[in-house]
């Protein structure tokens, strides 16, 4: 094992990480495995020898680390962790597939072409290697799942290790984990590796949110372990009487959990109330059935604590599509907090933490792996589609990473898994193509709906269908299931030249209404306002009809000007990016300043999010010369810094003082007599502040308000919220990025 290109105490260290790998290899692998893994270490070591992380570490360590969790929290064995070993090897080096076929065999060296990257001559030149690689890797994973549950490994170790990265690096990747990553750890029942990656991901991308929520839990850690240990005394005294083998442990929702909860629900930290679940995890009497005995232990602690009525759920008798079991019981605790308590056996508790891995040693495990071979074969029918690009495809398959399940059934008892949301339309596809084709509605338990209508769980669905019925573009707009779009987008991409032809007519006559000329750089700018990659792109989503153009002028609008404010939609400007290098090239590394200055204006701000001054922001490439803004926790933003992570670059705002922006806020509760004019006056008196519609509305005894306001910066708008919250009557106020105008 001793190397010369390395000095000692890399040996050591790369020692240490070896002796770690063996130890959690030591009762899960055969001592023939052992011997295959000690080959596959001392290979991947020589090919990498020489060569340093970003971190200044040897590169041989990531391979190492990546083979531990593999092991040690996947659960995978020996010709996983030889695969983990070997994973960046003919990316990396001169040995190739071949030489890893001869070496480890066929099925190791199918895993590593899975998890190696596409070189950038085979991806296409208008196409998202980000995208394409993807895709690859899941070509593979439709053969064997082990390809992804190491990639995940992979990411995971990349995520702990992402401080040595460059600031838009590490916003590239923290954004694919949480866009991809993240939903297919969730998926495969990976539960904590998917709340890490979450984690890891918000503190990347958010650090100042990250680290205020991290505060407040430890804050609170003695008092919360306080109401823990009471809590669970009398459940612990109860479980022992009846000689039940157990353990009790808290878990903490997670620091992306409750951030994501501030944000959706527009909640304080303290508002979020469950913080805490407590877990139930026993060993079961082999002669009497799991199921029964989960219930039996239910009934126990709903003697001890009163139930919330609607917050019992049964993942045993139906599990989820990841595998999860469980019973859920929320209940009534000590000092009137509402407590989650997840009751499970053993070897739910180890599926439930590892996934689709764990299955693999116990016996009854047929429906789990027929719900993994399904899920499997719709990625294969999407792969079959060779009319998608890469970045088309990876929303399709994000589409299916759903977490909020419901399950509905057919006429004759089969139970079919869709989406929470899922429409008849989607059932129909979900059934059978040709019945989503020729779907014009449904009877639900009995009763006559539209193809519109949204499915329950429960629901009973009898598809009814014209020979008459064709795919319609309006469906695309009631669809849920990426199975039902891709098919709807299928039958209207049969002649794609014949599209972008018509597309290019359409943009080109368009244009002559305002006298543009169709010149690259316009056509970029339009691709990169509707998120699309290229022109060709852009003339085919238009020719077939994906894509209206009726709000051309809006777009095409350069600036926007009135004697309270100046704000624009798209700039079309000749001049150069502040962080642009000698050739005119953007320097990605370097944070974009945003200046107030309009004569050097090079930047756009993105009309999904309205990002205002002061808001965490990311700029988004879309030439050469400019640059949209979006707000980080933008789902468009997101969605591009998955996919077209190279295009994306960190940016920071100057102190603006001379232009607004305009921002929207809606406002909610208890009328009064004055209650209007006392908002409006505090507004008026906030010098930077100007009102330009003001709508409230009052029923009942509750008022509600929208307000579109020209504001400065998110400073001036933080202070306008904390003062209007100190009106009596006012319940809550929210800042709206969507506008209306």
């Amino acid at each position: 094992m001793i190397n010369k290109l390395q000095t000692k105490a890399e040996q050591r260290l790369i020692q240490d990480y070896y002796d770690g790998l063996m130890k959690a290899c030591d009762r899960k692998v055969s001592d023939d495995g052992k011997v295959r893994i000690q080959k596959a270490f001392e290979f991947a070591n020589t090919a990498h020898a020489g060569v340093k992380r970003k971190s200044g570490e040897p590169y041989i360590i990531h391979p190492l680390a990546v083979a531990k969790i593999v092991v040690e929290e996947i659960g995978l064995s020996a010709t996983s962790i030889i695969s983990a070993l070997l994973h960046d090897v003919v990316e990396d080096t001169d040995y190739t597939l071949e030489d890893i076929s001869n070496l480890f065999g066929e099925k190791v060296a199918s895993i590593v072409d899975g998890l190696t990257k596409l070189s950038d001559e085979f991806t296409p030149q208008h196409d998202s290697k980000q995208a394409n690689n993807f895709r690859k890797m899941l070509m593979t994973l439709s053969d064997d799942v082990r390809v992804i549950l190491i990639k995940i490994a992979d990411r995971l170790h990349n995520m702990r290790t992402l401080d040595s990265m460059s600031p838009n690096k590490q916003l590239k990747i923290a954004a694919e984990t949480l866009y991809i990553f993240a939903p297919l750890a969730h998926r495969l029942g990976l539960y904590t590796i998917k709340s890490e990656l979450e984690d890891l991901s918000l503190k990347y991308k958010h650090p100042d949110a990250f680290n205020q929520i991290q505060f407040r839990l430890q804050n609170q850690r003695e008092k919360r372990d306080y109401l823990v240990t009471e809590f669970i005394r009398p459940i612990e005294e109860q479980l022992k009487k009846e000689g039940i083998e157990f353990t009790i442990t808290e878990r903490l929702k997670s620091i992306y959990s409750i951030w994501s909860k501030m944000q959706t629900k527009g909640v304080s930290f303290d508002e979020v109330y469950d913080l805490l679940a407590i877990r139930v995890v026993f060993i079961p009497n082999p002669n009497v059935s799991e199921k029964r005995q989960c219930f039996d232990i239910l009934s126990l602690v709903t003697d001890i604590y009163k139930p919330k009525p609607d917050r019992i759920r049964d993942w045993i008798t139906m599990p989820k599509a990841n595998g999860y079991e469980a019973l859920h019981v929320t209940v009534m605790g000590p000092q009137g907090k509402w407590v989650e308590i997840q009751i499970r056996t053993q070897r739910m508790d180890e599926i439930a933490e590892r996934g689709f891995a764990a299955h693999y040693k116990y016996k009854n495990i047929n429906d789990v792996e027929n719900e993994l071979d399904r899920w499997l074969q719709k990625i294969k029918e999407m792969l079959q589609s060779p009319e998608s690009d890469a970045l088309e495809f990876l929303d399709e398959f994000k589409m299916n990473l759903y977490s909020s399940e419901i399950v509905v059934f057919t006429p004759k008892g089969r139970m079919i898994t869709l989406p929470k949301n899922a429409t008849v339309i989607d059932f129909a596809y979900e059934i059978h193509s040709q019945l989503g084709n020729h779907c014009i509605g449904a009877k639900i338990n009995h009763k006559l709906v539209p193809i519109s209508h949204v499915l329950q769980s429960g629901d009973q669905v009898e598809v009814l269908s014209s020979k008459t019925q064709t795919p319609q573009l309006s469906w695309l707009n009631i669809l849920i299931t990426a199975k039902a779009k891709t098919k709807v987008k299928q039958s209207f991409k049969l002649d794609r030249k014949k599209h972008i032809e018509q597309g290019r007519k359409i943009i080109e006559d368009q244009l002559a209404k305002y006298k543009i000329i169709p010149s690259s750089d316009t056509l970029k700018k339009l691709s990169s306002y509707y998120n699309l990659t290229n022109k060709e792109q852009l003339y085919a989503q238009v020719g077939m009809g994906f894509l209206e153009l009726d709000n051309l002028d809006v777009v095409l609008q350069t600036r926007r000007e009135n004697k309270l404010a100046k704000f624009w939609k798209l700039k079309f400007t000749s001049k150069k990016t502040e962080a642009a290098n000698a050739s005119g090239k953007i320097d990605k590394k370097a944070p974009f300043i945003l200046k107030e200055d309009p004569d050097q204006l090079n930047y756009s701000l993105a009309k999904c999010c309205n990002p205002i001054p002061g808001d965490d922001v990311v700029g988004y490439i879309s030439s050469d010369e400019h640059i949209i803004i979006h707000k980080r926790n933008c789902p468009e933003a997101l969605k591009m810094m998955s996919q077209q992570g190279d295009s994306i670059i960190t940016a920071e705002w100057t102190k603006f003082k001379k232009l607004s922006y305009l921002s929207r806020i809606k406002l909610s509760g208890f009328d009064r007599v004055g209650m209007v004019n006392e908002i409006t006056t505090i507004i008026s008196k906030q010098n930077s502040i100007n009102m330009r519609t003001v709508h409230f509305d009052a029923h009942d005894g509750i008022f509600e308000g929208d307000l579109y306001l020209y504001i400065h910066n998110v400073q001036d708008l933080n202070e306008l919220i904390a003062r209007l919250k100190k009106i009596h009557g006012i319940d809550n106020i929210e800042r709206i990025e969507k506008m209306q105008q």
